[in-house]
């Protein structure tokens, strides 16, 4: 319809990730039992290798195109991506940093996100108090934990969302499309 603002290319493109892999089995099934020669069962890897490349084009094509349209707004993907309750990974390893092990960080987290949805009230508007129902092992230091860009800050190791290292990839796909 339209009036819907779905993001339909990136739709389509995650759904050819099912064709490829199918493509992908079917080499490996061919490739698994062959010995070390030739052997006609070779020739059935043509279909799967120009459909896969087909594919592939065809979507990178048409995902130039949208990359080209996209309109960026910064305060809903900010807005989106501040639900504390996204940062219950955080809480957990907020946790393990103070000695609990993550299979006890990860049940008292469980107990928190149940006990934040049963009270209507996000972990932002939780008291220490509150907390330390939970654990004795948090402090006040815990609402630093509940803010997006320490935890993104907190995030780096390799492949990491840090800032840091976001801004060291956005640098080397430059640097390639530039050569």
């Amino acid at each position: 319809m339209p009036q819907k603002k779905n993001p339909d290319i990136c739709e389509l493109t995650r759904g050819k990730t099912g064709r490829l892999v199918g493509n992908l089995v079917a080499m490996l099934t061919n490739l698994k039992g062959l010995p070390m020669t030739y052997n006609r069962d070779l020739q059935e890897d043509k279909e799967a290798i120009f459909d896969s490349l087909d594919q592939v084009s065809n979507t990178l094509e048409v995902f130039a195109g949208m990359m080209r349209e996209i309109e960026i707004e910064p305060e809903r993907m900010l807005s989106a991506a501040s639900d504390p309750g996204l940062l219950a990974t955080d809480l957990a390893d907020y946790l393990v940093k103070r000695g609990v092990p993550f299979r006890q960080a990860h049940e008292i987290i469980g107990k928190l996100v149940a006990f934040s949805i049963q009270h209507q009230r996000p972990f932002t508007e939780l008291t220490l108090l509150e907390y330390r129902q939970f654990s004795d092992r948090f402090a006040e230091d815990v609402f630093a934990v509940l803010n997006l860009d320490n935890a993104l800050r907190s995030r780096t190791a390799i492949g990491a969302p840090s800032p840091k290292n976001v801004a060291a990839e956005l640098e080397a796909w430059n640097a390639k499309l530039r050569e």
